[in-house]
């Protein structure tokens, strides 16, 4: 029977003609041709964050609509127009060229990808494989994991993403483990993250899995990932990290994380087409992962330990298109300007009374996305209703985020199209709702 890794290996063997299959016509997307990225100009990634006329035009390229102004780009991120129009052209190709090209073109089209990634990453290209999201590929790592015994515990904080929370208790009940759970500090503090997890991995020492989360999805908060994995190395414990939102939007290499286990979306802060994510396995870790559904691949391959069935090829070949314009911003730049969008409206919204900030404005400690509760009511039906007002009354699109410990908050994420006028915007609108009550 052909496998997916004998399609891959066949695949990668084709000719260069074949890879570079017919030219497109001239014109065919001709009116489609973006305006080029500037080069950012000098200084420090701080200093460049400010420059205004810079990102206009780098907002440029970002298609956007005109309403609502949209605080909400955490779901998935908007391609920029050189990535759009080369998202169509691979769309075309695969359609004009069909099974041909996907048989025998692709492959490598895919691999190729796959080490860009990688690079991106600073890990092996045999230490990632690519999933439709981070979600898939935390599944299969969560799912797969061979270590949990029978009285052994797995552990998850309050800020982790409920369907990852979710493999977690499936992994437990499976195993005959149990689930132990602590919960984020408010307000959060890099020693007072360290003092919980210590406190709670004192507490449960059979813990054998913990999930962490890089940058979280609800308040915005980075966790200290490698502080807390060497706590947990010293007592056995596996770490598998949720980054969905880390990689393209803070400085992010996973050798750095120190942990074996991890995954990642291209589609959020990359800017990669929608069903694009990736798991990485460290080599050495990789015996720890069973293969999926009955894999008869070779134990020595990432591959045997994530299932997709047939992948969005246009998607897949749009990666390195996304991270060339990720590149050419910079990492650094990008995460700066980031900050740069929350400080605009996080700061002086702390200052408003009765409106409370979940992130700290520590550096380091946060990126673009930050939540936020009126008068401290973590109510569902007051969280949803403030971002349904926002929406409604002032053109303003955010998130409701539920999960958290000490009640939901409404999320507010910038994007590189956003502007400190948007920020200027939401504290206006936060002003006449916080004096509501």
């Amino acid at each position: 029977m052909t496998t997916r890794r004998d399609f891959l290996r066949t695949g990668a063997l084709a000719s260069a003609a074949s890879l570079a299959g017919p030219a497109l016509p001239v014109a065919l997307h001709a009116a489609d041709a973006p305006a080029p990225l500037p080069p950012p100009p000098p200084g420090s990634p701080e200093l460049v964050a400010q420059d205004e006329a810079y990102w206009r035009e780098v907002a440029a390229l970002y298609p956007v609509a005109d309403t609502p102004t949209n605080l909400e780009a955490g779901f998935f991120g908007m391609m920029a127009t050189p990535v759009l129009a080369a998202y169509h052209r691979h769309i075309d190709r695969v359609n004009r060229e069909s099974s041909h090209f996907a048989r025998l073109a692709y492959p490598a089209l895919f691999m190729e990808a796959r080490r860009r990634t990688a690079e991106a990453l600073g890990v092996a290209p045999g230490e990632v494989t690519f999933s439709r999201n981070a979600t898939e590929a935390l599944q299969a790592l969560i799912g797969q994991y061979n270590r949990v015994q029978a009285g052994d515990t797995v552990m998850y904080a309050d800020l982790d993403y409920p369907a990852m929370q979710q493999a977690m208790n499936a992994l437990a009940a499976r195993r005959g483990a149990t689930v132990a759970r602590l919960d984020i500090p408010e307000p959060a503090t890099l020693d007072g993250i360290l003092a919980a997890y210590t406190a709670a991995f004192d507490a449960h020492p059979r813990t054998r899995l913990l999930l962490l989360t890089h940058v979280n999805n609800k308040t915005g908060l980075i966790h200290p990932v490698r502080a807390i994995a060497e706590l947990a190395r010293a007592r056995g414990i596996d770490c598998v990290v949720d980054a969905a939102h880390a990689f393209g939007h803070v400085p992010l290499a996973l050798p750095d994380l120190g942990v074996p286990f991890a995954a990642v979306n291209l589609h959020k802060w990359v800017g990669a087409p929608v069903g694009v994510g990736a798991m990485y396995i460290r080599a050495d870790a990789l015996e720890r992962i069973d293969r999926a559904h009955g894999d008869e691949g070779p134990l020595d391959r990432i591959d045997s330990r994530i299932h997709t069935g047939t992948s969005n090829f246009a998607a897949i070949m749009t990666v390195p298109d996304a991270l060339d314009f990720q590149a050419q911003i910079g990492v650094a730049r990008k995460a700066a300007r980031l900050r740069h969008l929350r400080d605009a409206w996080a700061v002086p919204a702390r200052a408003i009374p009765g409106v409370d900030i979940l992130t700290p404005d520590t550096p380091g400690m946060v990126g673009a996305l930050t939540g936020f509760r009126l008068h401290g009511d973590g109510s569902t039906a007051r969280n949803a209703a403030i971002a349904r007002t926002l929406l409604e009354e002032f053109g303003i699109f955010t998130l409701a985020r539920p999960g958290i410990a000490k009640g939901d908050c409404v999320r507010v994420t910038p994007a590189l199209y956003s502007t400190p006028a948007d920020g200027a915007k939401l504290v206006a609108a936060l002003k006449v709702l916080a004096a509501r009550g």
